[in-house]
């Protein structure tokens, strides 16, 4: 993991994003010496994850039949074109 400072990291923030795309570097930026922010690689999902969370949490039917008859309370909205 690298430090720069902020000042470094807003004149190079494309490079920096560069690395942490292609190279999953970690760079931790700091102010006054201190550290204040993280710029890490985001965590991504797979497909068989969100299947995992699909089948953790069937849907509710009861909340389809709700979601429906709100929709139904819904009135067109008709508008005139300007002239």
């Amino acid at each position: 993991m690298k430090e720069v400072t902020a000042t470094e990291a807003a004149r190079g923030f494309s490079a920096l994003l560069t690395a942490v795309e292609k190279d999953g570097e970690t760079f931790y930026i700091t102010r006054g010496g201190r550290v204040i922010a993280k710029v890490e690689p985001a965590a991504g999902a797979s497909g068989a994850a969100v299947k995992g969370l699909l089948r953790e949490f069937r849907p509710d039917v009861a909340w389809a039949g709700d979601l429906r008859a709100v929709r139904d309370l819904l009135l067109p909205l008709e508008r005139q074109w300007p002239a």
